[in-house]
């Protein structure tokens, strides 16, 4: 099965009205950086889909992770260092920090696209060193919460 079609599935596990949002969120995002290597994840807790240079997990730099109840997304490199006058960004961890993701709008808000430069301009590994755009997805977990 294909990848696309693969998340497709994923996706239309959410209610209807949340299925656009996920979906309107990551175009945003592969517009944003359309050769970046999209990492899938239909994890128990989460459906996540990262955004890195490579095919490598722990150099993604970003992820939006969707669960029934909102959509997220994660700065997963150095994130108690990204400046945020804002005070947007939640969680209290050494390395990851995340945002809520009401519409897909709030990724294209002022606040959002500094956290976004910021996170880029300190990634270990430059987005754009990617060798172009690929989806992959690494995993699917047999049990999963509910998405509705």
């Amino acid at each position: 099965m294909q990848a696309e079609d693969q998340i497709t599935g994923f996706i239309d596990k959410f209610a209807p009205a949340k299925r656009e949002r996920i979906r309107a969120c990551r175009a945003r995002l592969a517009a944003r950086f359309p050769d970046a290597v999209q990492l899938v994840y239909d994890n128990y807790n989460f459906f996540v889909i990262g955004f890195g240079p490579t095919d490598r997990t722990s150099d993604a730099v970003f992820s939006l992770a969707c669960h029934k109840n909102g959509i997220n997304l994660f700065f997963l490199q150095r994130g108690p260092e990204l400046p945020d006058p804002a005070g947007m960004l939640r969680g209290s961890g050494k390395v990851v920090r995340h945002l809520p993701v009401s519409a897909p709008e709030d990724l294209d808000a002022p606040e959002v696209t500094a956290l976004i430069e910021a996170a880029l301009a300190i990634a270990r590994i430059p987005l754009d060193a990617s060798a172009g755009r690929q989806v992959i997805v690494k995993s699917v977990s047999e049990k999963q919460r509910p998405r509705r």
